[in-house]
Parts: C-alpha cells; structure tokens; sequence
C-alpha cells in the first residue's frame, strides 16, 4: 500500500486517451503529490480569454502541440509553488525532446526526475476512448458514452453540470494528436530509457488494474 505521503517526481507519458490523467488524479488524490496537468492549465487559460491561453487554444483546436518555450515556461513556474515542493506528478509534459532535456536542465540533482511512467494502448483502442469521451464543463469529471455512461445523457452525475466534447477530441483533431505523439512525443520512450528511470504500463486493461500496477511501480 503505497503512502499518504511520499517525495517522487514523476512524468507520466502515453498518448492521448492512454489514462495517464485519469491515473494522475486516482494517485494525487491518495498521497500528497501535486498533479500538474499542461493541459487542464491551458485550458483554464482558454476559458479566462489570456493572450497565452487564447494563442494555445488555436494549437490545441487543431490537436498540435503548443510551442516548446510557452510550455517551458509555464511548468518552470508551477513546480516552483509550495504544494509542488517536493512531489510532483507531470502529466502531459514533456511531449518533445527539447522540453525534456529543458526540464532536465531545470531540476538540480537534489529535484531530478524519480519516475517517467509510460502508459501503453494501441492506436485503435485510443481512437474509441477518445471520440466518445465527455467532459462536465462544471466539475471536469470525465464521462464516456460506452465505457462509462452518466445516469442521465449530457449531464454529469457527480454535480448536474454539462456534458461536453472536447474540441480535439474530435476525429479529425484526433488522428492530428496521434500523429504528432508518434513522430515527437514517442521518442522520448529512448529518451528516459537511457537514463534507467522508465516504467512501462500495458494501460489497455481496466483502470483499476492498471492503477494497482501503477502504485507498485512508483515505490
């Protein structure tokens, strides 16, 4: 049984609809770890109609990644925070080699990187957890019209909000995402390989079995 506390700092890599959110959010609400998600924090920028979450939104709409500087910058500044101190999981982050080898520069070796946590599923797999996946535009709870169905369609069973699709969760944007994780996120598999700090996951199982694997993992 893994802590209520505990001093790693993690990166969670996978392509999009691998779970490494939904993982994030299962282990920060178990032990004292901030769950630093690069994109729920750009799309609160969207939402609050700033210069920079205005500039990601149209990368994000297309399903292309956000410029490597933006991004840098960003997580430089959030991992600083006190509730990231000592424990971090990073998730949708790197996605490039110039973002991993900057977050390298940017941690001493007393705050270097203790896990990078690879989450495995096939492309097909990815493309049907993707399309029917619906967000409440309240809470930010995650639904899905097969796997994981609200009582009532549309509306989220947790707090009544609105059930909503992401715009790059769409299939055009999402083909988009796959591509893009396949020529600039996945080399960061040799990456992380070389330095003896990744752990890969099959995540093409149940969320609670892959979570349980996840825990033995990060011990």
């Amino acid at each position: 049984m893994m802590p209520t506390t505990m001093q790693a700092r993690c990166v969670f890599l996978g392509a999009p609809g691998a779970g490494k959110g939904t993982q994030a959010k299962r282990v920060a609400g178990m032990v004292d770890i901030a769950h630093i998600s690069t994109g729920d924090m750009l799309r609160e920028e969207g939402k609050s109609g700033s210069e920079l979450g205005m500039e990601a939104k149209t990368y994000m709409d297309a399903g292309k990644l956000v410029p490597d500087q933006l991004i840098i910058d960003m997580v430089k500044s959030r991992i600083q925070k006190p509730d990231a101190a000592s424990a971090w999981i990073l998730d949708g982050f790197p996605r490039t080699l110039p973002q991993a080898e900057a977050l390298d520069q940017n941690l001493s070796n007393d705050n270097a990187l203790t896990h990078v946590i690879s989450f495995a599923v096939p492309e097909a797999v990815l493309m049907g957890r993707l399309t029917g996946r619906r967000t409440c535009a309240r809470c930010g709870a995650i639904w899905h019209i097969a796997h994981k169905p609200p009582a009532k369609a549309g509306i989220c069973d947790n707090c009544g909000g609105e059930l909503t699709q992401r715009s790059d969760d769409r299939e055009e944007a999402i083909g988009k995402r796959l591509e893009v994780y396949r020529t600039q996120t996945a080399p960061l598999l040799a990456y992380y390989r070389d330095r003896g700090v990744l752990k890969e996951i099959d995540a093409d199982r149940s969320p609670d079995i892959v979570f349980q694997e996840l825990l033995t993992q990060m011990q």
